[in-house]
């Protein structure tokens, strides 16, 4: 028997889920569409980029893969009593760029309206075979659709599972209240009581009247007799209404002990008022492949390197950080892998090609004492003053 209704993926459809499942992405089915198919029963074409004669079109309720056949989605779509009139013989599935992904036709039903005198909630679902399911998602604005009836039961048995579950780990468990208190100690029943920490207790034992009452007693009593009462210490105090504040404001002013001065604003002002004026720092400091290097307070700038790439007796040494200016002031010492001995022959030299030198590197001649080219490596160190 010829069959007479399916469903089947648009050409655009089968590309996008191509390409989804190809770059591991999503292809974000969204909308379902309703037609009348012109007054006629079409038939679905791979070429379609719209339905014959869409008559509605609105968010998809649910998408999920066929717990019969894992090759097959089901996508559904609730249509409410108060849309309607019109034939349904054609549907289409839209992607979240209004691309129609899917064609189907069906078997023709009429969808009446509430005044027409007669109305009903209409379920429309269209079960599609692709390639790739993990490569469909459904992506829905949950405050414009409808959930059937099968839908929120099994929600409702997911909830109650997930509940029961809780509950069962909630009254198994040893203390499951531990956001209360235990009522051996302290005592909150009654006048809430605590008992005496010894005099001088600074330990997180609780503090009763009658510990604040002699602590209270012994700092009057050992105070001098100018300063005994609440009223001669405020006196001294100078009767500051914002006492608090101000003293909150006065050490906000302070440094905090914990950044170790890096909180000074001026650290050269800083120096100077330590009569530490000409004293120096170091302001930055680094290294990578090509050396390390100290730029410090007044601008002097001090780097050393070693092991340099030598072709052909002719050593290259690229500086770490760039100087601002060429200078003279580079040193270099020679380098053995293993002590040298009696053998002059195996002593070297490494001279610095006084033409070479730039603000980022210069060159060296390396030359053993027999005359012949040198590959041994050599440590070198430079100082730039300041300008």
């Amino acid at each position: 028997m010829t069959v007479k209704y399916y469903a089947l993926l648009t050409n655009l459809g089968a590309a996008k889920l191509a390409n989804a499942a190809a770059l591991g992405t999503k292809l974000q089915i969204t909308q379902m569409a309703v037609g009348d198919g012109g007054g006629a029963l079409p038939a679905p074409n791979a070429s379609q980029t719209a339905l014959i004669n869409e008559q509605r079109r609105a968010p998809l309720n649910q998408l999920s893969i066929d717990a019969a056949n894992s090759s097959q989605i089901i996508a559904e779509q609730i249509i409410p009593e108060i849309d309607g009139g019109f034939w349904i013989r054609e549907i289409g599935l839209f992607d979240a760029d209004g691309v129609m992904i899917a064609v189907a036709n069906c078997a023709e039903t009429y969808k009446p309206q509430l005044q027409e005198g007669s109305g009903r909630t209409q379920t429309v679902r269209m079960i599609l075979i692709v390639s790739s399911t993990d490569a469909v998602t459904l992506k829905i604005d949950p405050s414009v659709v409808l959930a059937t009836r099968k839908y929120v039961d099994d929600a409702v048995i997911e909830v109650k599972a997930y509940t029961d579950k809780v509950m069962a780990g909630h009254l198994a468990a040893a203390d499951p209240h531990t956001q209360y208190a235990p009522k051996k100690s302290p005592v909150f029943t009654g006048i809430p009581k605590a008992p005496t920490a010894a005099a001088g207790d600074n330990s997180q034992q609780l503090a009763n009247t009658a510990f604040v009452a002699a602590a209270l007693a012994a700092l009057t009593g050992s105070a001098p007799a100018a300063l005994d009462t609440l009223n001669e210490l405020a006196a001294a105090l100078g009767n500051d209404p914002h006492f608090s504040a101000t003293v909150l404001n006065a050490l906000a002013g302070k440094m905090d002990i914990a950044k170790n001065g890096s909180d000074i604003q001026s650290v050269p002002t800083f120096l100077k008022n330590l009569g530490l004026g000409d004293a120096k720092y170091v302001t930055s400091r680094g290294s990578n492949v090509n050396g390390v290097w100290s730029i410090w307070s007044d601008g002097a700038i001090e780097m050393s390197g070693h092991n340099p790439t030598i072709t052909g007796g002719l050593a290259t040494v690229v500086f770490p950080i760039s100087i601002p200016k060429v200078v003279r002031h580079i040193s270099i010492a020679e380098r053995l892998s293993t002590d040298a001995g009696a053998s002059v022959q195996r002593l070297h030299t490494s001279m610095i090609l006084d033409d070479t030198v730039t603000t980022t590197g210069f060159k060296a001649r390396c030359q053993m004492a027999s005359g012949e080219q040198s590959s041994n490596g050599f440590s070198w160190q430079l100082y730039c003053p300041p300008n």
